[in-house]
């Protein structure tokens, strides 16, 4: 089984996003067994709260039910126990490296690096967007959880 933790900053919009994203096609392709799937933010201010309700109506819209999840804030038991832990920016992706043992910093990536279809580092955080930003931010997760799921398949 593969390990997969998403993290963003307060782990109420993309990383939850991507969990639940990721959860549905595992699920569509019959191998949910065979990953665990989980986020969190870097930061503490949401731990315990559900997702945004944008993300959650961009999501439910595409048949993803994000309600039952809750934010939490990522640790150092975390670098130890997943096998991918994947950033959805560059401020966090630089917290979780500053935060993880040498010997875990490899598992460290960007979402979009499993992107085919986008060619940026990150994806944007849109909390402070309109409700667009939302569909947007779903667009990129999607593709690039098939082909992060496509590579854990392959190993």
């Amino acid at each position: 089984m593969k390990r997969v933790l998403f993290v963003c900053m307060g782990n109420i919009c993309r990383s939850p996003t991507a969990e639940g994203v990721l959860r549905q096609i595992a699920r569509d392709r019959g191998v949910e067994d065979a990953v665990e799937i989980d986020s969190a933010g870097t930061g503490n201010w949401h731990v315990g709260n559900p997702p945004d309700h944008r993300a959650q109506e961009a999501a439910f819209r595409r048949g993803i039910d994000l309600s039952g999840l809750r934010a939490r804030q990522v640790g150092a038991d975390d670098m130890e126990y997943y096998d991918l832990i994947v950033a959805m920016d560059r401020r966090n992706r630089s917290h979780l490296v500053s935060m993880a043992q040498p010997r875990h910093r490899h598992k460290i990536r960007f979402l979009l690096e499993f992107s085919e279809q986008y060619e940026q580092e990150e994806v944007p955080d849109p909390y402070y967007g309109g409700d667009h930003t939302f569909d947007l931010v779903l667009d990129m997760i999607e593709e690039s959880c098939e082909r992060l799921l496509d590579t854990i398949a392959d190993r």
